[in-house]
């Protein structure tokens, strides 16, 4: 093992042997980095995501993670993987097959394994390659021995005792020295790829901060793996991958619930109004939670409650006292919420409500992702309770559709779900920093005064416009006023059984939604020659979109329209459907969107889905259109 030269940095050290490898271009990558679930390669995967987006890089990833909190070491169940895609041009999706795997032990090679496509380089911890572990996962014999990786560039690495071995000299525990192997492999990984790293050492410098001997034991494992790739034989090419060409402006990368959390942020301050949280910690949201309780300066107050009931209940609570209420969860927690939902709509009141879509039923595949919940969003309540339902399309959209979210429930004093999901919460991509001019103004004007002839406050009084009811501030003199679930009357509030009020009531609650302003759908059709439409919501809008890029440059004439509201959907929508042959809707569950189209525009759409836990590749949607362009 070559140890890092006292005194110098791994870039000195290349100046030094600069030449010594060949470097090639590439307009694209897509790196998998898997070990067990202890191994950090989430933060590895991370890392080396930071060190892209640095270099300008398009970027899109994929983390996929055991459930389990600790899963057994070294089987199937345990592995963790993240994804990484970075290319010089515009990208849509994490990729679909891995150019790279670097697995770091033989669970994490036969899990992913049948994922790599032939030629792919494999980097594997040959230390992690037992008879124990190997028996662990079925293997026999190691498949680096037997022939069954010929199809393959394989790179045997004893990552774990040549990390040890570089952090002898520092005193460093056996196993923190073994903990370190993962920022060996990104050292190797940054070298071979040829990204910047400064970023990562001083991220090892604050994460370890109370602990000055990781610093240096982290830091000095990155920078041996930086110099394994240098001197090696066994890697004779680095690669460097150009910046993508991008709109200027200032970028950082961002996860979806970064995003959606800060789009919150950005809502209270444009609205004017204190924003409070209150949720209860449930996989994959509560990174929301986490998030939001770091701006308390924006005046964002944060309230992690027993349950998913009190959460939900404190957010409706801090709505009706003139707060922005947001509520965050998963679908067991949004079933769990559902009479508190219902209770908002009957009065009429503002609240977002957060679902990050799991696989499910019941606890289901918390780590996993799915579209299954919008049949609850849109219908999932006891009597006629409609509310608005929106979709953010990747990570970066999450911002704008927390906004979105926030001004149709203050306009419109409605409840609003935001169906984000796994895929997107997690997943990464470069955000275009907006300027604060450029958002909306969603501020609000309380009701301050009696708006009844006779002097009277009518609590249900409503906008002509909006059908909206006046939002009045507990306390406020003169506006007195009932509140509660049971049935109102109109304009007075008065509670009421009359069945023709009731009628009235639901009705005029329904034509609420229906009234809510959103933006027509937009068509993406070259030419205009396309005669099949694919119509996706939320997270599909990347595979889709890699999959009818790919079918036009082939020259086959494709459309594509995408629908980030769902209740109500846009005015358009009918006459864009109707506009075409066939209508094909992909989507991660069972064809709920695909029902809702048909019950309400009498088209044939066609459902194509999968409830695996794994997002759509580009390439079956590829293959699967390309069938129904062909042959219809």
């Amino acid at each position: 093992m070559c140890s890092f030269p006292a005194g110098r940095r791994p870039w000195e050290v290349a100046k030094v042997s600069a030449g010594a490898k060949r470097v090639e271009q590439l307009d694209r990558v897509v790196i998998r980095f898997a070990g067990d679930s202890g191994d950090g390669m989430q933060l590895t995967g991370d890392r080396f995501t930071s060190e892209t987006a640095q270099l300008g890089n398009d970027i899109s990833t994929l983390p996929n993670f055991p459930a389990e909190i600790r899963a057994p070491a070294g089987t199937l169940p345990g592995v963790s993987s993240f994804q990484v895609h970075f290319a010089d041009y515009d990208i849509l999706t994490p990729g679909d097959a891995p150019n790279v795997l670097v697995a770091m032990n033989p669970a994490a090679l036969k899990a992913n394994l049948a994922d790599l496509p032939s030629g792919a380089d494999i980097i594997v911890n040959t230390d992690e390659f037992t008879k124990r572990n190997l028996a662990k996962v079925g293997y026999a014999v190691s498949p680096l021995e037997d022939g069954s990786l010929a199809d393959f560039a394989v790179h045997p690495v004893a990552l774990t005792s040549m990390t040890v071995g570089a952090l002898a000299e520092l005193g460093v525990a056996k196993k923190d020295g073994e903990r370190a192997k993962n920022m060996f492999a990104l050292g190797l990984l940054s070298w071979m790829y040829s990204r910047p790293f400064e970023s990562t050492l001083r991220f090892l410098e604050t994460k370890f901060a109370k602990r000055p001997d990781l610093v240096a034991a982290n830091k000095a494992a990155f920078q041996a793996g930086w110099n394994f790739g240098e001197t090696t034989e066994s890697f004779t090419v680095r690669y460097e991958v150009k910046p993508a060409r991008m709109k200027p402006g200032t970028y950082r990368n961002i996860t979806g619930n970064q995003a959606l959390a800060l789009g919150l942020v950005a809502a209270s301050v444009r609205s004017k109004l204190p924003l409070f949280l209150g949720a209860y910690p449930i996989t994959p949201a509560s990174d929301i939670l986490h998030e939001l309780s770091k701006h308390k300066k924006f005046g964002i107050t944060t309230v992690q409650a027993e349950d998913e009931i009190a959460a939900i209940g404190a957010a409706v609570g801090a709505s009706y006292g003139g707060a922005l209420g947001v509520t965050t969860t998963s679908g067991p927690g949004v079933a769990l919420k559902g009479e508190t939902i219902s209770l908002a709509i009957a009065l009429e009141l503002p609240l977002v409500i957060v679902d990050v879509q799991r696989a499910g039923p019941s606890t289901g595949m918390p780590t996993k992702t799915e579209q299954a919940d919008l049949n609850m969003a849109l219908f999932g309540r006891h009597g006629e309770a409609p509310l608005a339902v929106i979709a953010p399309k990747s990570p970066s959209d999450c911002f704008h559709a927390a906004i979105e979210a926030a001004r149709i429930a203050l306009k419109y004093r409605t409840p609003v779900i935001l169906l984000s999901d796994n895929y997107v919460a997690n997943g990464s991509e470069p955000w275009l920093l907006p300027s604060a001019d450029e958002l909306p103004d969603i501020s609000v004007e309380f009701t301050t005064e009696p708006n009844g002839e006779d002097g009277r406050f009518l609590p249900y009084l409503r906008d002509p416009e909006t059908l909206a009811r006046p939002w009045a501030i507990p306390g406020t003199a003169g506006l007195e006023h009932r509140i509660g679930g049971l049935e109102k009357a109109d304009k007075t509030g008065d509670i009421s059984y009359d069945p023709a009020n009731h009628e009235f009531m639901v009705r005029t609650r329904a034509q609420r939604i229906e009234a809510i302003e959103v933006p027509d759908i937009e068509v993406e059709d070259a030419d205009e020659s396309a005669r099949v439409l694919v119509l996706g919501w939320g997270s599909t809008y990347g595979p889709i979109g890699a999959a009818c890029r790919a079918l036009r440059q082939r020259g086959l004439p494709i459309a594509q329209a995408h629908l980030r509201h769902l209740a109500p959907l846009p005015a358009n929508l009918g006459e864009v459907l109707t506009a075409y042959d066939k209508v094909v809707i992909p989507e991660m569950n069972l064809g709920q969107l695909a029902h809702v189209i048909r019950a309400k525009y009498l088209v044939d759409a066609v459902p194509f889905n999968q409830v695996s836990g794994l997002p759509f590749t580009a390439a079956t949607l590829e293959n699967m259109l390309e069938d129904v362009v062909k042959n219809g």
